[in-house]
């Protein structure tokens, strides 16, 4: 699970970096200096092209890598070019007004040169970070880049949107691969076309360049099978020190899971406790990171007894663990665990992404068996219909899905590096290029961010679950139709009647916001819908401190734009409003639950050992 709309990034792209190698103030250019360092350059650079080239031969042709999402691209963008090939006419057209607008920047330029006051022909969009160095604006040669950068994309975005005789699905592809060839096109990213890459380069006898050199070849030696490129500085951040410090013990573990119980901080709690259910795909701690941001910490402070089911990092041993057995062994474990922990009947539940989509399908299947345990249940941008799900469809056909079956049945599990590409892919612009120039072009290591930390924290997917979650939900979106069985039990969502909290995020690009409010219209009792602000991730961890964002309210509707119509804007976050609700359906106050003081005896505190196993 990555996100859109963080807090924090790399350098002059947008991201913030921290020098280490220098501090790009001289001024003075030493000829010697930058020769050995141009050597030194070189001689690194060596290394690290034969070392991509030995990790392309063994790992590049696998899902998501860089030779298959390239065939995938060249497929798309071919079936484009195919299109306009059979019209001569129009396409001469367009490449008569692409020409005219070369021929009017150049001519600009010159008005430029000679002193007249002239406006640009193309302007970045608001909030493009890639280009507001002002050198950009400033300096001809980088505004002329610049400028001829922006009209290519934007003709070749219309060319390919506009795009006559091929279907809605192969015009949606080619337009997310021309994105990523565009972004990897930008000057932003060429050393001799940045204009804050070409001053630190002279500032400091291209030193910056050998210390991204350097910081490329310890991404390759940290990654797994695809490069990885840092997105910030690992060792400032240490799990169960700085980040999951919230105060419980392990009470449960299985297989699969551990189960947290966290330590009260009220006298009194609500009688029905939560159990939140986080993604698999990455570590719950994204719940808990320091305490100011922690929803954990905060729905302890509320006054609920609070459980975390934290997912074990599966290795080839657990390769057979299935999507049902993820279902009795987590959520309906954990259920089972917390009734004899606290001598109660109900619980709450609380499922994020991935974790949402495995608890509709479990309240699904407990409403088809008569168990009734679960009470309420939050969803938190959680998808049940994937009919609107966005351009992770784009990595989901009947061959995609095949070369990842076959490489997870050789393997046992799909390594988290291949999905951290996945997510990463969303948005290139965002995620991939800023900490290319501020790690290996400004030689800076990125700036320390517990969410980025978090990021890089990822997990191995089991093969048999994440087959079944890929082509049961995204491929054939079963659960939505009522077609999906668990246990021999067809699933219907109409049968769940119990209250439900649903929060989607407005700039979602992972769940968006349509594909969850469709689905949260599937459910047969009393939703909740509430839209936080910004993305998959910000949206979700937006404490009330930090005075961020905003939500909204809605009564029912029949599609997300007509809810919005009628939707009431609310500052600040949405936690306070979760609260407030799931306090009401809770029951009466009583005394608050030491986890040492239950049935089951503590096996070690928070946060326990599974979240600490490295990917």
């Amino acid at each position: 699970m990555r996100d859109d709309n963080r807090d924090g990034g790399a350098g002059t792209t947008g991201a913030k970096g921290s020098d280490n190698a220098h501090d790009g103030k001289r001024d003075n250019m030493n000829f010697d200096e930058f020769a050995r360092n141009m050597f030194r350059l070189f001689d690194q650079g060596a290394k690290v092209a034969s070392s991509l080239a030995e990790r392309n031969a063994s790992n590049g042709k696998g899902p998501y890598g860089m030779a298959s999402e390239a065939g995938e691209a060249a497929k798309s963008l071919g079936s484009v070019a195919q299109a306009w090939a059979t019209n001569p006419g129009k396409l001469a057209a367009a490449q008569g007004e692409l020409m005219q607008s070369y021929a009017d920047l150049w001519g600009r330029s010159m008005r430029k040169f000679l002193g007249e006051d002239v406006e640009p022909l193309a302007e970045p969009e608001p909030g493009d970070n890639r280009f507001k160095d002002p050198g950009w604006s400033e300096n001809q040669y980088f505004d002329f880049w610049k400028q001829a950068y922006l009209i290519t994309s934007r003709w070749a975005e219309d060319v390919t949107a506009n795009t006559e005789g091929v279907d809605d699905k192969t015009r949606r592809k080619a337009m997310f691969y021309l994105e990523h060839v565009l972004s990897a096109m930008s000057p932003s990213n060429n050393p001799l076309t940045n204009p804050e890459v070409v001053r630190t380069t002279l500032s400091t006898n291209a030193e910056n360049l050998v210390q991204g050199m350097t910081l490329l070849a310890e991404d390759l030696d940290q990654s797994k099978d695809l490069l990885r490129v840092s997105q910030t500085d690992l060792s400032a951040f240490e799990v169960g020190r700085d980040l999951a410090i919230t105060p419980g013990k392990v009470i449960f573990q299985n297989e699969l899971i551990q189960l947290i119980q966290y330590d009260p901080t009220t006298e009194q709690v609500s009688k029905t406790p939560l159990i939140i259910a986080p993604p698999w795909i990455n570590k719950y701690y994204i719940l808990d990171l320091k305490p100011e941001k922690s929803l954990v910490k905060y729905a302890v402070d509320q006054g609920f007894t609070v459980f975390m089911i934290s997912w074990v990092n599966p290795d080839e041993k657990l390769a057979q663990k299935s999507f049902e057995d993820y279902m009795h062994e987590g959520i309906l474990k954990a259920v089972e665990v917390v009734n004899r922990q606290l001598g109660v009947h109900h619980v709450n539940l609380m499922g994020y992404c991935v974790g949402g989509t495995l608890l509709a399908s479990t309240l699904a299947y407990a409403a088809a068996k008569g168990d009734e345990r679960i009470s309420t249940a939050t969803f938190l941008t959680a998808q049940v219909d994937f009919s609107e799900a966005g351009d992770l469809l784009m990595f989901i056909d009947d061959a995609q899905l095949k070369s990842l079956e076959e490489m997870m049945s050789e393997r046992g599990f799909l390594d988290g590096s291949r999905m951290a590409a996945v997510f990463n892919m969303l948005r290139p612009r965002d995620l991939i290029w800023p900490y290319v120039v501020n790690n290996y072009l400004l030689g800076k290591k990125p700036f320390p961010f517990d969410l980025l930390f978090w990021n890089a924290d990822s997990t191995r997917l089991p093969a048999a679950n994440h087959a079944f979650y890929l082509r049961e939900f995204y491929h054939e979106n079963r659960l939505s139709k009522g077609e999906m069985e668990l246990g021999g039990v067809k699933l219907d969502l109409s049968k769940v009647n119990i209250p439900i909290y649903e929060l989607f995020a407005r700039e979602d690009h992972i769940a968006p916001a349509a594909s969850v409010f469709r689905g949260s219209r599937l459910f047969g009792g009393d939703v909740r819908q509430v839209m936080a602000g910004s993305g998959h991730i910000a949206g979700v961890v937006n404490p009330p401190a930090k005075k961020k964002y905003q939500h909204w309210t809605g009564a029912p509707a029949e599609t997300l734009d007509e809810w919005i119509e009628t939707a009431t804007e609310v500052p600040g976050s949405w936690w306070p409003d979760w609260a407030a609700w799931l306090q009401n359906l809770s029951g009466e106050k009583v005394p608050a639950r030491d986890p040492s003081a239950g049935v089951f005896e503590p096996i070690e505190d928070a946060p326990g050992s599974y979240v600490k196993s490295h990917d």
